[in-house]
């Protein structure tokens, strides 16, 4: 491992926070916040990681994915070097970047159901839930939605097809009309 850092000291955190996220030209900056004790009261520390194109960024099933994927409130551990500035929060290259956890949005709520239907004109599908028809529900997927394959890797809507099950991170209001409509933000194929 010390070959592929050229030999810079490494350091390594667990269960970090991204707590702010900017950008200057082609590098992301990361204020992550951690801490060494975890069972020691107070003791969170920050870093503000430059996040590069020589930066390997994984989600959390292992796949690449890109810098502009990464949110405020994610749960990463990260591999970065020893070697950083005497600012507050100090600064460092990364190396290495697994996000381990995503938050949820205060305004969402998740349903897991099977296709039914896909309307690929209007970018919507039907889903139900337990072959129930009171949990059938209409999901509008708009272009900057996620969708996810089974191993975690993005796919395009038109890979949706009938049958397959998915879980669905969507708005948490719903129209009152017949079957309930709402925006999806992120789907995963289970």
């Amino acid at each position: 491992m010390d070959n592929f850092f050229s030999g810079d000291a490494i350091t390594t955190i667990t269960d970090g926070v991204i707590e702010e996220i900017s950008s200057d030209n082609n590098t992301t900056f990361l204020t992550v916040t951690y801490s060494e004790c975890t069972s020691c009261p107070g003791a969170d520390q920050s870093v503000r990681l430059a996040v590069g194109n020589n930066t390997l960024i994984l989600n959390e099933n292992g796949f690449p994915m890109q810098a502009r994927t990464l949110e405020e409130g994610m749960t990463i551990n990260a591999a970065f070097s020893s070697a950083m500035t005497r600012s507050i929060p100090p600064q460092s290259p990364a190396y290495v970047i697994r996000v381990v956890n995503r938050p949820m949005a205060e305004n969402s709520q998740t349903t897991i159901g099977r296709i039914m239907d896909i309307d690929r004109q209007n970018r919507s599908f039907t889903t139900i839930g337990n072959r129930n028809l009171s949990s059938i529900v209409r999901f509008n997927v708009p272009e900057d939605a996620r969708i996810f394959d089974r191993s975690g890797r993005p796919m395009d809507f038109s890979r949706l097809i009938p049958t397959m099950m998915v879980k669905v991170r969507h708005a948490n209001f719903m129209t009152a009309s017949i079957p309930p409509q709402t925006t999806a933000f992120d789907i995963w194929v289970l």
